[in-house]
Protein backbone atom coordinates (compact mmCIF):
# COMPACT_ATOMS: atom_id res chain seq x y z
CA UNK A 1 0.00 0.00 0.00
CA UNK A 2 1.31 3.41 -0.97
CA UNK A 3 1.32 5.88 1.91
CA UNK A 4 0.62 9.54 1.23
CA UNK A 5 1.18 12.34 3.73
CA UNK A 6 -1.77 14.41 4.90
CA UNK A 7 -0.59 17.35 2.75
CA UNK A 8 -0.28 15.08 -0.29
CA UNK A 9 -3.74 13.67 0.40
CA UNK A 10 -5.17 17.16 0.60
CA UNK A 11 -3.59 18.05 -2.75
CA UNK A 12 -4.97 14.87 -4.32
CA UNK A 13 -8.47 15.58 -2.97
CA UNK A 14 -8.34 19.18 -4.17
CA UNK A 15 -7.24 17.99 -7.61
CA UNK A 16 -9.83 15.24 -8.05
CA UNK A 17 -12.88 16.93 -6.56
CA UNK A 18 -11.82 20.35 -7.81
CA UNK A 19 -11.59 19.09 -11.40
CA UNK A 20 -15.14 17.76 -11.17
CA UNK A 21 -16.36 21.03 -9.66
CA UNK A 22 -14.72 23.05 -12.45
CA UNK A 23 -16.47 21.00 -15.12
CA UNK A 24 -19.78 21.00 -13.26
CA UNK A 25 -19.81 24.76 -12.80
CA UNK A 26 -18.59 25.50 -16.34
CA UNK A 27 -22.18 25.05 -17.49
CA UNK A 28 -24.72 24.93 -14.67
CA UNK A 29 -27.10 22.06 -15.12
CA UNK A 30 -28.05 18.79 -13.55
CA UNK A 31 -25.92 19.06 -10.42
CA UNK A 32 -27.16 15.83 -8.83
CA UNK A 33 -26.58 13.78 -11.98
CA UNK A 34 -23.17 15.37 -12.43
CA UNK A 35 -22.17 14.62 -8.84
CA UNK A 36 -23.24 10.98 -9.09
CA UNK A 37 -21.46 10.56 -12.43
CA UNK A 38 -18.22 11.90 -10.97
CA UNK A 39 -18.44 9.76 -7.85
CA UNK A 40 -19.15 6.63 -9.92
CA UNK A 41 -16.12 7.34 -12.08
CA UNK A 42 -13.92 7.51 -8.97
CA UNK A 43 -13.94 3.70 -9.06
CA UNK A 44 -11.39 4.03 -11.88
CA UNK A 45 -8.73 5.23 -9.43
CA UNK A 46 -6.34 2.67 -7.96
CA UNK A 47 -7.36 1.36 -4.54
CA UNK A 48 -4.65 3.40 -2.81
CA UNK A 49 -5.62 6.64 -4.55
CA UNK A 50 -9.33 6.06 -3.98
CA UNK A 51 -8.63 5.55 -0.26
CA UNK A 52 -6.64 8.78 -0.03
CA UNK A 53 -9.18 10.80 -2.01
CA UNK A 54 -12.06 9.43 0.10
CA UNK A 55 -10.28 9.87 3.46
CA UNK A 56 -11.46 13.42 4.13
CA UNK A 57 -13.50 16.21 2.59
CA UNK A 58 -11.74 18.18 -0.13
CA UNK A 59 -10.51 21.70 0.45
CA UNK A 60 -11.11 23.80 -2.62
CA UNK A 61 -9.31 27.05 -3.38
CA UNK A 62 -11.11 30.26 -2.45
CA UNK A 63 -11.58 33.52 -4.28
CA UNK A 64 -12.87 34.40 -7.68
CA UNK A 65 -13.79 31.79 -10.27
CA UNK A 66 -10.42 32.41 -11.86
CA UNK A 67 -8.64 31.93 -8.53
CA UNK A 68 -10.46 28.63 -7.97
CA UNK A 69 -9.64 27.43 -11.48
CA UNK A 70 -5.97 28.38 -11.13
CA UNK A 71 -5.78 26.65 -7.74
CA UNK A 72 -7.40 23.44 -8.97
CA UNK A 73 -5.30 23.29 -12.13
CA UNK A 74 -2.20 23.82 -10.00
CA UNK A 75 -3.34 21.04 -7.65
CA UNK A 76 -3.79 18.74 -10.65
CA UNK A 77 -0.21 19.38 -11.79
CA UNK A 78 1.06 18.85 -8.23
CA UNK A 79 -1.04 15.69 -7.84
CA UNK A 80 0.56 14.14 -10.92
CA UNK A 81 4.01 14.89 -9.46
CA UNK A 82 3.00 13.39 -6.10
CA UNK A 83 1.70 10.19 -7.67
CA UNK A 84 4.79 10.01 -9.88
CA UNK A 85 7.04 10.20 -6.80
CA UNK A 86 5.03 7.71 -4.72
CA UNK A 87 3.78 5.18 -7.25
CA UNK A 88 4.83 5.89 -10.87
CA UNK A 89 2.73 3.05 -12.29
CA UNK A 90 -0.39 4.83 -11.01
CA UNK A 91 0.25 8.00 -13.03
CA UNK A 92 -1.51 6.85 -16.22
CA UNK A 93 -4.36 5.42 -14.12
CA UNK A 94 -4.70 8.71 -12.24
CA UNK A 95 -4.70 10.77 -15.45
CA UNK A 96 -7.22 8.48 -17.15
CA UNK A 97 -9.49 8.33 -14.10
CA UNK A 98 -9.62 12.11 -13.58
CA UNK A 99 -10.20 12.63 -17.31
CA UNK A 100 -13.07 10.12 -17.29
CA UNK A 101 -14.53 11.68 -14.15
CA UNK A 102 -14.61 15.05 -15.87
CA UNK A 103 -16.08 13.63 -19.07
CA UNK A 104 -18.73 11.79 -17.05
CA UNK A 105 -19.65 14.98 -15.22
CA UNK A 106 -19.80 16.94 -18.49
CA UNK A 107 -22.08 14.41 -20.16
CA UNK A 108 -24.25 13.56 -17.15
CA UNK A 109 -27.25 15.47 -18.48
CA UNK A 110 -27.00 13.92 -21.95
CA UNK A 111 -25.19 16.79 -23.66
CA UNK A 112 -21.79 18.40 -23.34
CA UNK A 113 -21.81 22.18 -23.51
CA UNK A 114 -18.94 24.05 -25.12
CA UNK A 115 -17.87 25.50 -21.78
CA UNK A 116 -17.74 22.01 -20.25
CA UNK A 117 -15.71 20.67 -23.16
CA UNK A 118 -13.27 23.57 -22.85
CA UNK A 119 -12.88 22.98 -19.11
CA UNK A 120 -12.27 19.25 -19.62
CA UNK A 121 -9.54 20.19 -22.10
CA UNK A 122 -7.91 22.51 -19.51
CA UNK A 123 -8.04 19.76 -16.90
CA UNK A 124 -6.48 17.24 -19.32
CA UNK A 125 -3.75 19.75 -20.18
CA UNK A 126 -2.99 20.23 -16.47
CA UNK A 127 -2.70 16.46 -16.05
CA UNK A 128 0.08 16.50 -18.65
Amino acid sequence: MTVYSEAEGETLRTAVFGAMVLVSTADPGAVDEESYAGIRAMSLLSDDLRAVVSAAPPVLPRGSASDVEDGVLGALRAAVRIVEEREPRDVPIFRAAVTEMCRSVAGADGAVAGAEKAMVERVVAALG
